[in-house]
Protein backbone atom coordinates (compact mmCIF):
# COMPACT_ATOMS: atom_id res chain seq x y z
CA UNK A 1 0.00 0.00 0.00
CA UNK A 2 1.25 3.55 -0.60
CA UNK A 3 2.62 5.43 2.34
CA UNK A 4 0.72 8.69 1.80
CA UNK A 5 -3.07 8.84 2.02
CA UNK A 6 -5.19 11.76 0.85
CA UNK A 7 -8.50 11.84 2.83
CA UNK A 8 -11.59 13.05 0.96
CA UNK A 9 -14.92 14.03 2.47
CA UNK A 10 -17.72 11.55 1.74
CA UNK A 11 -15.43 8.99 0.01
CA UNK A 12 -12.86 6.41 1.14
CA UNK A 13 -9.29 7.45 1.70
CA UNK A 14 -7.53 7.21 -1.64
CA UNK A 15 -3.73 6.72 -2.03
CA UNK A 16 -1.69 9.25 -3.92
CA UNK A 17 -0.93 7.44 -7.14
CA UNK A 18 2.60 6.64 -8.06
CA UNK A 19 3.11 6.03 -11.75
CA UNK A 20 5.27 3.05 -10.90
CA UNK A 21 2.74 1.39 -8.50
CA UNK A 22 -0.63 -0.20 -9.10
CA UNK A 23 -3.05 -1.83 -6.69
CA UNK A 24 -5.51 -3.94 -8.68
CA UNK A 25 -6.75 -6.01 -5.72
CA UNK A 26 -7.31 -2.95 -3.60
CA UNK A 27 -9.10 -1.28 -6.49
CA UNK A 28 -11.59 -4.14 -6.84
CA UNK A 29 -12.10 -4.30 -3.04
CA UNK A 30 -12.82 -0.56 -2.71
CA UNK A 31 -15.13 -0.61 -5.75
CA UNK A 32 -17.07 -3.53 -4.25
CA UNK A 33 -17.46 -1.68 -0.94
CA UNK A 34 -18.80 1.40 -2.67
CA UNK A 35 -21.20 -0.35 -5.05
CA UNK A 36 -22.61 -2.94 -2.61
CA UNK A 37 -23.26 -0.29 0.05
CA UNK A 38 -24.98 2.21 -2.26
CA UNK A 39 -28.73 2.36 -2.72
CA UNK A 40 -28.13 3.69 -6.23
CA UNK A 41 -24.99 2.13 -7.76
CA UNK A 42 -25.08 4.44 -10.79
CA UNK A 43 -25.02 7.49 -8.52
CA UNK A 44 -22.01 5.97 -6.69
CA UNK A 45 -20.02 5.41 -9.89
CA UNK A 46 -18.12 8.74 -9.72
CA UNK A 47 -16.47 7.45 -6.52
CA UNK A 48 -15.60 4.16 -8.24
CA UNK A 49 -14.10 6.03 -11.19
CA UNK A 50 -11.99 8.08 -8.79
CA UNK A 51 -10.78 4.83 -7.16
CA UNK A 52 -9.72 3.59 -10.62
CA UNK A 53 -7.86 6.84 -11.09
CA UNK A 54 -6.15 6.83 -7.68
CA UNK A 55 -5.34 3.11 -7.40
CA UNK A 56 -4.75 2.23 -11.06
CA UNK A 57 -3.97 5.51 -12.79
CA UNK A 58 -6.92 5.17 -15.19
CA UNK A 59 -7.88 8.76 -15.96
CA UNK A 60 -11.10 10.44 -17.07
CA UNK A 61 -13.26 7.34 -16.50
CA UNK A 62 -16.91 7.41 -17.57
CA UNK A 63 -20.01 5.24 -17.54
CA UNK A 64 -22.37 5.07 -20.51
CA UNK A 65 -25.85 3.56 -20.18
CA UNK A 66 -28.58 2.87 -22.69
CA UNK A 67 -30.92 5.81 -23.00
CA UNK A 68 -34.21 4.19 -21.95
CA UNK A 69 -36.10 7.39 -22.60
CA UNK A 70 -35.14 7.44 -26.26
CA UNK A 71 -38.04 6.59 -28.55
CA UNK A 72 -35.74 4.66 -30.86
CA UNK A 73 -33.96 2.73 -28.15
CA UNK A 74 -33.28 -0.90 -28.95
CA UNK A 75 -31.07 -3.57 -27.53
CA UNK A 76 -28.91 -5.73 -29.75
CA UNK A 77 -26.75 -8.67 -28.98
CA UNK A 78 -23.56 -9.75 -30.61
CA UNK A 79 -23.73 -9.38 -34.30
CA UNK A 80 -26.59 -6.90 -34.18
CA UNK A 81 -26.68 -4.07 -36.67
CA UNK A 82 -28.85 -1.61 -34.79
CA UNK A 83 -27.70 1.67 -33.29
CA UNK A 84 -27.94 1.89 -29.51
CA UNK A 85 -28.72 5.38 -28.24
CA UNK A 86 -26.82 5.95 -25.03
CA UNK A 87 -25.99 8.72 -22.62
CA UNK A 88 -23.11 9.41 -20.26
CA UNK A 89 -24.44 8.58 -16.77
CA UNK A 90 -21.33 9.26 -14.66
CA UNK A 91 -17.80 10.64 -14.87
CA UNK A 92 -15.02 11.35 -12.39
CA UNK A 93 -16.56 14.83 -12.04
CA UNK A 94 -19.86 13.42 -10.75
CA UNK A 95 -23.15 11.78 -11.76
CA UNK A 96 -24.87 13.58 -14.57
CA UNK A 97 -26.82 12.75 -17.70
CA UNK A 98 -24.77 14.01 -20.62
CA UNK A 99 -25.29 13.27 -24.31
CA UNK A 100 -23.10 10.78 -26.12
CA UNK A 101 -21.58 13.65 -28.09
CA UNK A 102 -20.02 15.16 -24.98
CA UNK A 103 -16.81 13.25 -25.91
CA UNK A 104 -16.43 11.70 -22.44
CA UNK A 105 -16.12 8.44 -24.38
CA UNK A 106 -15.49 7.85 -28.10
CA UNK A 107 -18.91 7.47 -29.69
CA UNK A 108 -17.89 4.91 -32.31
CA UNK A 109 -15.97 2.70 -29.89
CA UNK A 110 -18.73 2.87 -27.30
CA UNK A 111 -21.36 1.93 -29.84
CA UNK A 112 -19.23 -1.01 -30.97
CA UNK A 113 -19.10 -2.36 -27.41
CA UNK A 114 -22.88 -1.90 -27.04
CA UNK A 115 -23.43 -3.71 -30.34
CA UNK A 116 -20.96 -6.59 -29.99
CA UNK A 117 -20.77 -7.05 -26.22
CA UNK A 118 -16.99 -7.43 -26.51
CA UNK A 119 -14.45 -5.37 -24.60
CA UNK A 120 -12.48 -2.85 -26.71
CA UNK A 121 -8.90 -1.70 -26.15
CA UNK A 122 -7.26 1.02 -28.23
CA UNK A 123 -3.56 1.47 -27.43
CA UNK A 124 -3.30 4.65 -29.53
CA UNK A 125 -6.60 6.51 -29.72
CA UNK A 126 -5.38 9.36 -31.89
CA UNK A 127 -4.09 7.11 -34.65
CA UNK A 128 -6.71 4.34 -34.38
CA UNK A 129 -9.93 6.24 -33.62
CA UNK A 130 -8.96 9.69 -34.76
CA UNK A 131 -8.09 12.94 -32.93
CA UNK A 132 -11.80 13.71 -32.40
CA UNK A 133 -12.10 10.63 -30.21
CA UNK A 134 -9.85 12.18 -27.52
CA UNK A 135 -11.64 13.90 -24.62
CA UNK A 136 -11.62 17.72 -24.70
CA UNK A 137 -9.65 17.94 -21.45
CA UNK A 138 -6.87 15.67 -22.71
CA UNK A 139 -3.47 17.52 -22.38
CA UNK A 140 -1.97 15.60 -25.30
CA UNK A 141 -2.82 12.89 -27.79
CA UNK A 142 -0.95 9.91 -26.31
CA UNK A 143 -3.79 8.05 -24.60
CA UNK A 144 -5.03 4.49 -24.62
CA UNK A 145 -8.78 3.81 -24.22
CA UNK A 146 -10.27 0.75 -22.53
CA UNK A 147 -14.03 -0.02 -22.67
CA UNK A 148 -15.73 -3.07 -21.16
CA UNK A 149 -19.42 -4.06 -21.45
CA UNK A 150 -21.90 -4.11 -18.58
CA UNK A 151 -24.46 -6.81 -19.23
CA UNK A 152 -28.07 -7.11 -18.14
CA UNK A 153 -27.32 -10.49 -16.59
CA UNK A 154 -24.31 -12.74 -16.37
CA UNK A 155 -23.65 -14.33 -19.76
CA UNK A 156 -26.47 -12.32 -21.27
CA UNK A 157 -25.94 -11.02 -24.83
CA UNK A 158 -27.75 -7.79 -23.99
CA UNK A 159 -25.47 -4.89 -23.05
CA UNK A 160 -26.95 -2.14 -20.89
CA UNK A 161 -23.83 -0.09 -20.32
CA UNK A 162 -20.17 0.50 -21.08
CA UNK A 163 -17.45 1.32 -18.54
CA UNK A 164 -14.56 3.23 -20.08
CA UNK A 165 -11.31 4.81 -18.88
CA UNK A 166 -8.15 6.39 -20.34
CA UNK A 167 -4.55 5.42 -19.78
CA UNK A 168 -1.97 8.21 -20.10
CA UNK A 169 0.87 6.57 -22.00
CA UNK A 170 3.37 9.27 -21.04
CA UNK A 171 3.12 8.40 -17.32
CA UNK A 172 4.12 4.73 -17.63
CA UNK A 173 7.07 3.45 -19.57
CA UNK A 174 5.67 -0.06 -19.42
CA UNK A 175 1.86 0.15 -19.46
CA UNK A 176 0.03 -3.07 -18.58
CA UNK A 177 -3.16 -2.61 -20.62
CA UNK A 178 -4.24 -6.23 -20.06
CA UNK A 179 -4.24 -5.74 -16.30
CA UNK A 180 -6.25 -2.55 -16.68
CA UNK A 181 -8.83 -4.41 -18.75
CA UNK A 182 -9.10 -7.25 -16.17
CA UNK A 183 -9.63 -4.79 -13.30
CA UNK A 184 -12.25 -2.84 -15.23
CA UNK A 185 -14.00 -6.10 -16.19
CA UNK A 186 -14.20 -7.10 -12.53
CA UNK A 187 -15.54 -3.66 -11.58
CA UNK A 188 -18.12 -3.94 -14.39
CA UNK A 189 -19.20 -7.36 -13.05
CA UNK A 190 -19.70 -5.88 -9.56
CA UNK A 191 -21.70 -3.03 -11.13
CA UNK A 192 -23.78 -5.56 -13.06
CA UNK A 193 -24.81 -7.32 -9.85
CA UNK A 194 -25.56 -4.03 -8.11
CA UNK A 195 -27.68 -2.80 -11.00
CA UNK A 196 -29.42 -6.16 -11.22
CA UNK A 197 -30.21 -6.08 -7.50
CA UNK A 198 -31.46 -2.52 -7.76
CA UNK A 199 -33.68 -3.43 -10.68
CA UNK A 200 -35.06 -6.44 -8.84
CA UNK A 201 -35.87 -4.28 -5.83
CA UNK A 202 -37.44 -1.64 -8.08
CA UNK A 203 -39.39 -4.32 -9.95
CA UNK A 204 -40.65 -5.85 -6.69
CA UNK A 205 -41.55 -2.42 -5.38
CA UNK A 206 -43.44 -1.61 -8.55
CA UNK A 207 -45.14 -5.00 -8.45
CA UNK A 208 -46.22 -4.47 -4.84
CA UNK A 209 -47.45 -0.98 -5.64
CA UNK A 210 -49.36 -2.29 -8.66
CA UNK A 211 -50.88 -5.05 -6.54
CA UNK A 212 -51.83 -2.47 -3.93
CA UNK A 213 -53.37 -0.24 -6.60
CA UNK A 214 -55.22 -3.21 -8.07
CA UNK A 215 -56.48 -4.30 -4.64
CA UNK A 216 -57.59 -0.75 -3.87
CA UNK A 217 -59.36 -0.46 -7.23
CA UNK A 218 -61.09 -3.82 -6.72
CA UNK A 219 -62.11 -2.81 -3.21
CA UNK A 220 -63.53 0.47 -4.50
CA UNK A 221 -65.36 -1.31 -7.32
CA UNK A 222 -66.78 -3.85 -4.88
CA UNK A 223 -67.83 -1.12 -2.49
CA UNK A 224 -69.43 0.79 -5.34
CA UNK A 225 -71.22 -2.35 -6.52
CA UNK A 226 -72.45 -3.21 -3.04
CA UNK A 227 -73.39 0.35 -2.17
CA UNK A 228 -77.13 0.89 -2.36
CA UNK A 229 -78.22 2.94 -5.29
CA UNK A 230 -79.93 6.20 -4.52
CA UNK A 231 -83.56 5.43 -3.92
CA UNK A 232 -85.77 6.59 -6.73
CA UNK A 233 -88.66 8.78 -5.67
CA UNK A 234 -92.00 7.02 -5.33
CA UNK A 235 -94.47 8.15 -7.94
CA UNK A 236 -97.07 10.51 -6.52
CA UNK A 237 -95.46 10.94 -3.10
CA UNK A 238 -94.16 14.49 -2.71
CA UNK A 239 -92.18 15.80 0.24
CA UNK A 240 -88.77 15.89 1.89
CA UNK A 241 -89.81 16.39 5.50
CA UNK A 242 -88.45 14.00 8.16
CA UNK A 243 -91.99 12.73 8.82
CA UNK A 244 -92.64 11.71 5.22
CA UNK A 245 -89.09 10.32 4.81
CA UNK A 246 -89.66 8.06 7.80
CA UNK A 247 -92.87 6.72 6.25
CA UNK A 248 -91.20 6.15 2.89
CA UNK A 249 -88.38 4.24 4.61
CA UNK A 250 -90.92 1.96 6.30
CA UNK A 251 -92.77 1.46 3.02
CA UNK A 252 -89.56 0.43 1.23
CA UNK A 253 -88.68 -2.09 3.94
CA UNK A 254 -92.06 -3.75 4.26
CA UNK A 255 -92.89 -3.73 0.54
CA UNK A 256 -90.42 -6.53 -0.22
CA UNK A 257 -92.20 -8.91 2.19
CA UNK A 258 -95.65 -10.53 2.21
CA UNK A 259 -96.55 -9.08 5.60
CA UNK A 260 -99.99 -7.42 5.88
CA UNK A 261 -99.78 -3.65 6.24
CA UNK A 262 -102.23 -1.37 8.03
CA UNK A 263 -102.06 2.28 6.95
CA UNK A 264 -103.36 4.60 9.63
CA UNK A 265 -103.95 8.27 9.26
CA UNK A 266 -106.45 11.05 9.11
CA UNK A 267 -108.71 11.49 6.15
CA UNK A 268 -106.89 13.06 3.24
CA UNK A 269 -103.36 11.91 4.12
CA UNK A 270 -103.05 9.76 0.98
CA UNK A 271 -103.57 6.23 2.26
CA UNK A 272 -104.44 4.85 -1.18
CA UNK A 273 -101.33 6.48 -2.64
CA UNK A 274 -99.13 4.75 -0.08
CA UNK A 275 -100.94 1.46 -0.64
CA UNK A 276 -100.08 1.70 -4.33
CA UNK A 277 -96.49 2.42 -3.31
CA UNK A 278 -96.39 -0.82 -1.29
CA UNK A 279 -97.61 -2.70 -4.35
CA UNK A 280 -95.27 -0.90 -6.79
CA UNK A 281 -92.18 -1.64 -4.66
CA UNK A 282 -93.01 -5.32 -4.17
CA UNK A 283 -92.31 -8.32 -6.37
CA UNK A 284 -96.04 -8.29 -7.22
CA UNK A 285 -95.83 -4.99 -9.08
CA UNK A 286 -96.63 -6.68 -12.40
CA UNK A 287 -99.74 -8.34 -10.91
CA UNK A 288 -103.16 -6.76 -10.23
CA UNK A 289 -103.69 -4.03 -7.67
CA UNK A 290 -107.34 -4.18 -6.58
CA UNK A 291 -108.93 -1.66 -4.21
CA UNK A 292 -112.20 -1.73 -2.33
CA UNK A 293 -113.74 1.02 -0.19
CA UNK A 294 -115.43 -0.91 2.60
CA UNK A 295 -117.39 2.12 3.79
CA UNK A 296 -119.06 2.62 0.39
CA UNK A 297 -120.85 -0.74 0.35
CA UNK A 298 -123.42 -2.43 2.55
CA UNK A 299 -122.38 -5.64 4.29
CA UNK A 300 -124.30 -7.80 1.79
CA UNK A 301 -122.88 -6.10 -1.24
CA UNK A 302 -119.41 -6.07 0.33
CA UNK A 303 -119.46 -9.86 0.71
CA UNK A 304 -120.47 -10.32 -2.91
CA UNK A 305 -117.94 -7.73 -4.04
CA UNK A 306 -115.03 -9.36 -2.22
CA UNK A 307 -115.87 -13.06 -2.57
CA UNK A 308 -117.96 -13.04 -5.77
CA UNK A 309 -121.17 -15.00 -6.30
CA UNK A 310 -122.60 -17.85 -8.31
CA UNK A 311 -125.38 -17.49 -10.86
CA UNK A 312 -128.77 -17.43 -9.18
CA UNK A 313 -127.38 -17.15 -5.66
CA UNK A 314 -129.66 -14.16 -5.02
CA UNK A 315 -132.12 -11.98 -6.89
CA UNK A 316 -130.35 -10.19 -9.68
CA UNK A 317 -127.41 -12.65 -9.83
CA UNK A 318 -127.79 -13.32 -13.54
CA UNK A 319 -124.28 -14.69 -14.03
CA UNK A 320 -121.28 -15.88 -12.11
CA UNK A 321 -119.07 -13.07 -10.84
CA UNK A 322 -115.52 -13.24 -9.57
CA UNK A 323 -114.82 -11.37 -6.35
CA UNK A 324 -112.03 -8.92 -5.66
CA UNK A 325 -109.98 -11.59 -3.90
CA UNK A 326 -109.99 -13.70 -7.07
CA UNK A 327 -109.19 -10.70 -9.23
CA UNK A 328 -106.26 -9.81 -6.95
CA UNK A 329 -104.77 -13.33 -7.00
CA UNK A 330 -100.94 -13.13 -7.04
CA UNK A 331 -101.29 -9.37 -6.57
CA UNK A 332 -102.31 -6.88 -3.88
CA UNK A 333 -105.76 -6.18 -2.41
CA UNK A 334 -106.29 -2.80 -0.74
CA UNK A 335 -109.20 -2.60 1.69
CA UNK A 336 -109.82 1.04 2.53
CA UNK A 337 -111.86 2.03 5.61
CA UNK A 338 -111.45 -1.43 7.13
CA UNK A 339 -112.79 -0.10 10.42
CA UNK A 340 -116.26 0.33 8.91
CA UNK A 341 -117.07 -3.37 8.34
CA UNK A 342 -119.60 -5.06 10.62
CA UNK A 343 -119.01 -7.93 13.06
CA UNK A 344 -120.59 -10.60 10.83
CA UNK A 345 -118.43 -9.82 7.88
CA UNK A 346 -115.35 -9.61 10.12
CA UNK A 347 -115.73 -13.35 10.81
CA UNK A 348 -115.85 -14.16 7.08
CA UNK A 349 -112.86 -11.93 6.37
CA UNK A 350 -110.88 -13.54 9.17
CA UNK A 351 -111.19 -16.99 7.58
CA UNK A 352 -109.66 -16.00 4.26
CA UNK A 353 -106.86 -14.18 6.05
CA UNK A 354 -106.09 -17.26 8.15
CA UNK A 355 -106.59 -20.05 5.59
CA UNK A 356 -106.29 -18.23 2.26
CA UNK A 357 -109.50 -19.88 1.03
CA UNK A 358 -113.18 -18.94 0.64
CA UNK A 359 -116.40 -19.79 -1.21
CA UNK A 360 -118.36 -17.54 -3.51
CA UNK A 361 -121.77 -16.39 -2.32
CA UNK A 362 -124.15 -19.23 -3.15
CA UNK A 363 -121.29 -21.56 -4.08
CA UNK A 364 -119.89 -24.72 -2.52
CA UNK A 365 -116.49 -24.97 -4.16
CA UNK A 366 -113.60 -23.77 -2.01
CA UNK A 367 -111.22 -21.42 -3.78
CA UNK A 368 -107.67 -20.61 -2.79
CA UNK A 369 -105.90 -17.34 -3.57
CA UNK A 370 -102.51 -15.78 -2.94
CA UNK A 371 -103.16 -12.14 -2.05
CA UNK A 372 -101.02 -9.49 -0.35
CA UNK A 373 -103.38 -7.55 1.92
CA UNK A 374 -103.03 -3.83 2.59
CA UNK A 375 -105.68 -2.16 4.74
CA UNK A 376 -106.30 1.42 5.79
CA UNK A 377 -108.40 3.23 8.35
CA UNK A 378 -108.79 6.58 10.06
CA UNK A 379 -110.57 5.00 13.02
CA UNK A 380 -109.15 4.22 16.45
CA UNK A 381 -109.17 0.43 16.09
CA UNK A 382 -107.78 -0.12 19.58
CA UNK A 383 -110.76 1.68 21.08
CA UNK A 384 -113.09 -0.29 18.79
CA UNK A 385 -111.53 -3.56 19.99
CA UNK A 386 -111.93 -2.45 23.59
CA UNK A 387 -115.63 -1.66 22.96
CA UNK A 388 -116.15 -5.00 21.21
CA UNK A 389 -116.99 -3.32 17.89
CA UNK A 390 -113.98 -4.85 16.14
CA UNK A 391 -112.71 -8.41 16.58
CA UNK A 392 -109.37 -8.65 18.34
CA UNK A 393 -108.25 -11.65 16.27
CA UNK A 394 -108.96 -9.77 13.02
CA UNK A 395 -107.18 -6.71 14.42
CA UNK A 396 -104.04 -8.72 15.04
CA UNK A 397 -104.28 -10.24 11.55
CA UNK A 398 -104.35 -6.93 9.72
CA UNK A 399 -102.24 -4.84 12.09
CA UNK A 400 -99.00 -6.75 11.62
CA UNK A 401 -97.08 -3.70 10.33
CA UNK A 402 -98.94 -0.51 11.22
CA UNK A 403 -97.69 2.60 9.42
CA UNK A 404 -98.90 5.96 10.68
CA UNK A 405 -99.23 8.54 7.92
CA UNK A 406 -98.46 12.01 9.28
CA UNK A 407 -101.07 14.75 8.93
CA UNK A 408 -100.09 17.70 6.80
CA UNK A 409 -99.74 19.98 9.83
CA UNK A 410 -96.85 17.76 10.99
CA UNK A 411 -94.97 18.27 7.74
CA UNK A 412 -95.73 21.87 6.80
CA UNK A 413 -92.34 22.13 5.06
CA UNK A 414 -93.83 19.95 2.30
CA UNK A 415 -96.70 22.36 1.63
CA UNK A 416 -94.83 24.49 -0.99
CA UNK A 417 -93.91 21.41 -3.04
CA UNK A 418 -97.40 19.95 -2.80
CA UNK A 419 -99.03 23.27 -3.67
CA UNK A 420 -96.83 23.69 -6.74
CA UNK A 421 -97.55 20.11 -7.85
CA UNK A 422 -101.32 20.67 -7.54
CA UNK A 423 -101.07 23.99 -9.38
CA UNK A 424 -99.08 22.35 -12.19
CA UNK A 425 -101.75 19.67 -12.47
CA UNK A 426 -104.48 22.32 -12.60
CA UNK A 427 -102.63 24.23 -15.31
CA UNK A 428 -102.13 21.08 -17.37
CA UNK A 429 -105.75 20.01 -17.10
CA UNK A 430 -107.15 23.45 -17.90
CA UNK A 431 -104.57 24.76 -20.36
CA UNK A 432 -103.54 27.63 -18.07
CA UNK A 433 -100.27 29.04 -16.81
CA UNK A 434 -100.98 30.34 -13.34
CA UNK A 435 -98.43 30.76 -10.58
CA UNK A 436 -98.42 31.67 -6.91
CA UNK A 437 -96.58 34.57 -5.33
CA UNK A 438 -94.09 33.84 -2.52
CA UNK A 439 -96.50 35.52 -0.11
CA UNK A 440 -99.27 33.10 -1.08
CA UNK A 441 -96.97 30.10 -0.67
CA UNK A 442 -95.82 31.43 2.70
CA UNK A 443 -99.42 31.83 3.84
CA UNK A 444 -100.24 28.27 2.81
CA UNK A 445 -97.19 26.92 4.63
CA UNK A 446 -98.50 28.30 7.92
CA UNK A 447 -101.91 26.62 7.75
CA UNK A 448 -103.11 23.62 9.75
CA UNK A 449 -105.15 21.93 6.98
CA UNK A 450 -107.48 19.68 8.98
CA UNK A 451 -108.43 18.03 5.68
CA UNK A 452 -104.72 17.38 5.03
CA UNK A 453 -103.43 16.93 1.48
CA UNK A 454 -106.91 16.62 0.05
CA UNK A 455 -107.87 19.98 1.54
CA UNK A 456 -104.70 21.57 0.20
CA UNK A 457 -105.46 20.25 -3.28
CA UNK A 458 -109.00 21.61 -3.10
CA UNK A 459 -107.70 24.93 -1.82
CA UNK A 460 -105.29 25.25 -4.75
CA UNK A 461 -107.92 24.25 -7.29
CA UNK A 462 -110.43 26.73 -5.84
CA UNK A 463 -108.12 29.73 -5.75
CA UNK A 464 -106.71 28.90 -9.20
CA UNK A 465 -110.20 28.69 -10.68
CA UNK A 466 -111.40 31.92 -9.05
CA UNK A 467 -108.30 34.06 -9.52
CA UNK A 468 -108.63 36.63 -12.28
CA UNK A 469 -105.01 36.94 -13.34
CA UNK A 470 -102.11 34.60 -13.97
CA UNK A 471 -100.56 35.39 -10.60
CA UNK A 472 -102.22 34.16 -7.40
CA UNK A 473 -101.63 36.43 -4.40
CA UNK A 474 -102.08 35.75 -0.71
CA UNK A 475 -105.15 38.01 -0.55
CA UNK A 476 -106.98 35.66 -2.96
CA UNK A 477 -106.76 32.68 -0.62
CA UNK A 478 -109.98 31.68 1.10
CA UNK A 479 -108.49 32.22 4.54
CA UNK A 480 -107.84 35.90 3.74
CA UNK A 481 -111.41 36.37 2.55
CA UNK A 482 -113.17 34.81 5.52
CA UNK A 483 -114.52 31.88 3.50
CA UNK A 484 -112.30 29.09 4.84
CA UNK A 485 -114.12 26.45 6.91
CA UNK A 486 -111.04 25.17 8.72
CA UNK A 487 -111.85 27.06 11.92
CA UNK A 488 -115.34 25.55 12.06
CA UNK A 489 -113.96 22.07 11.44
CA UNK A 490 -111.41 22.45 14.22
CA UNK A 491 -114.09 23.70 16.55
CA UNK A 492 -116.08 20.50 16.00
CA UNK A 493 -113.03 18.25 16.28
CA UNK A 494 -113.26 16.82 19.81
CA UNK A 495 -112.47 13.59 21.54
CA UNK A 496 -115.94 12.24 20.72
CA UNK A 497 -116.81 14.05 17.50
CA UNK A 498 -114.57 13.87 14.43
CA UNK A 499 -116.25 15.47 11.43
CA UNK A 500 -112.99 15.64 9.48
CA UNK A 501 -112.40 11.90 9.49
CA UNK A 502 -110.90 11.23 12.89
CA UNK A 503 -107.31 10.83 13.95
CA UNK A 504 -105.10 7.81 13.53
CA UNK A 505 -103.86 7.78 17.12
CA UNK A 506 -105.99 7.25 20.18
CA UNK A 507 -104.31 10.10 22.08
CA UNK A 508 -105.20 13.51 20.74
CA UNK A 509 -102.91 16.40 21.50
CA UNK A 510 -104.79 19.61 22.36
CA UNK A 511 -104.34 22.19 19.65
CA UNK A 512 -103.06 25.68 20.61
CA UNK A 513 -105.15 28.85 20.52
CA UNK A 514 -104.43 32.56 20.63
CA UNK A 515 -105.13 34.18 23.97
CA UNK A 516 -107.50 37.05 23.20
CA UNK A 517 -106.45 38.93 26.34
CA UNK A 518 -102.65 38.70 25.91
CA UNK A 519 -102.57 38.53 22.13
CA UNK A 520 -99.82 35.89 22.21
CA UNK A 521 -99.44 33.86 19.03
CA UNK A 522 -99.30 30.06 19.08
CA UNK A 523 -96.11 28.14 18.16
CA UNK A 524 -94.94 28.04 14.55
CA UNK A 525 -96.75 24.77 13.91
CA UNK A 526 -100.11 26.24 14.88
CA UNK A 527 -102.71 27.65 12.54
CA UNK A 528 -101.75 31.10 11.19
CA UNK A 529 -103.85 34.13 10.85
CA UNK A 530 -106.33 33.34 8.15
CA UNK A 531 -107.52 29.86 9.10
CA UNK A 532 -108.95 30.45 12.55
CA UNK A 533 -106.85 29.14 15.42
CA UNK A 534 -107.73 25.60 16.48
CA UNK A 535 -108.96 25.50 20.07
CA UNK A 536 -108.43 22.99 22.83
CA UNK A 537 -110.98 20.29 23.44
CA UNK A 538 -113.93 21.40 25.60
CA UNK A 539 -114.35 20.16 29.15
CA UNK A 540 -116.35 17.02 29.73
CA UNK A 541 -120.10 17.51 29.90
CA UNK A 542 -119.97 20.82 28.06
CA UNK A 543 -121.03 21.38 24.45
CA UNK A 544 -118.18 21.93 22.00
CA UNK A 545 -119.04 25.56 21.37
CA UNK A 546 -118.80 26.36 25.08
CA UNK A 547 -115.03 26.27 24.88
CA UNK A 548 -115.10 29.25 22.52
CA UNK A 549 -117.99 31.28 23.92
CA UNK A 550 -116.83 33.84 26.51
CA UNK A 551 -118.83 34.35 29.66
CA UNK A 552 -121.67 36.92 29.31
CA UNK A 553 -120.14 39.40 31.77
CA UNK A 554 -116.90 39.82 29.84
CA UNK A 555 -118.04 38.88 26.34
CA UNK A 556 -118.51 42.51 25.29
CA UNK A 557 -115.16 43.56 26.80
CA UNK A 558 -113.26 40.76 25.08
CA UNK A 559 -114.94 41.61 21.79
CA UNK A 560 -113.97 45.30 22.07
CA UNK A 561 -110.42 44.32 23.06
CA UNK A 562 -110.06 42.06 20.02
CA UNK A 563 -111.44 44.77 17.71
CA UNK A 564 -109.02 47.37 19.09
CA UNK A 565 -106.01 45.08 18.74
CA UNK A 566 -107.01 44.24 15.16
CA UNK A 567 -107.46 47.89 14.15
CA UNK A 568 -111.25 47.43 14.01
CA UNK A 569 -110.92 44.95 11.11
CA UNK A 570 -113.59 42.32 11.64
CA UNK A 571 -111.74 39.56 9.78
CA UNK A 572 -108.63 40.01 11.96
CA UNK A 573 -110.68 40.12 15.14
CA UNK A 574 -112.43 36.94 14.08
CA UNK A 575 -109.09 35.20 13.69
CA UNK A 576 -107.98 36.36 17.13
CA UNK A 577 -111.11 34.98 18.78
CA UNK A 578 -111.34 31.84 16.65
CA UNK A 579 -114.61 32.93 15.06
CA UNK A 580 -115.80 33.62 11.56
CA UNK A 581 -116.24 37.20 10.29
CA UNK A 582 -120.01 36.63 10.16
CA UNK A 583 -120.05 35.63 13.82
CA UNK A 584 -118.06 38.74 14.70
CA UNK A 585 -120.57 40.91 12.82
CA UNK A 586 -123.45 39.27 14.67
CA UNK A 587 -121.71 39.76 18.02
CA UNK A 588 -121.09 43.47 17.29
CA UNK A 589 -124.79 43.99 16.57
CA UNK A 590 -125.81 41.95 19.59
CA UNK A 591 -123.77 44.09 21.99
CA UNK A 592 -124.51 47.30 20.07
CA UNK A 593 -120.84 48.10 19.50
CA UNK A 594 -120.42 50.83 16.87
CA UNK A 595 -117.67 50.34 14.29
CA UNK A 596 -114.84 52.80 14.29
CA UNK A 597 -113.41 54.00 11.02
CA UNK A 598 -109.90 55.39 10.61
Amino acid sequence: MPSSIIPQSGSPALPQFDIHERFPLDTVCEAAKILTGASDPVAAMPSVLNVLSSFMGLRMGALALLDDSGSGASRNGAGGNGVNPFAIAATTQGAASAPATSRAMPVGATRAVFRTGVALVSCDVASELGPDALPPQAPHDRFAFIAVPIREQVHSPYVIGVLGAWRDLTEDLYPNIDEDQRVMTMVAAILEQSVKFRRLVARDRERLMEEARLALRQANEKAAAEAPLPAEPIKGIIGDSPAIKSVIAQIRKVATTRTPVLLRGESGTGKELFARAVHALSDRKDKPFVKVNCAALSQTLLESELFGHEKGSFTGAMAQKKGRFELADKGTLFLDEIGEIGPEFQVKLLRILQEGEFERVGGTRTLRVDVRLVTATNRDLEAAVARGAFRADLYFRICVVPILLPPLRDRLEDVPQLAQAFLDRFNQQNGMNKRMTPQAVSALARCQFPGNVRELENCISRVAALSSGTEIGAQELACHQGTCLSAELWRMQTGEQSPIGGLAAAVRTPLPVIDSRTGQRPPAAACPAGFGEPPVAPPAGRPPAAAFAPEPQDERARLIDAMERSGWVQAKAARLLGLTPRQIGYALKKHDIPLRKF
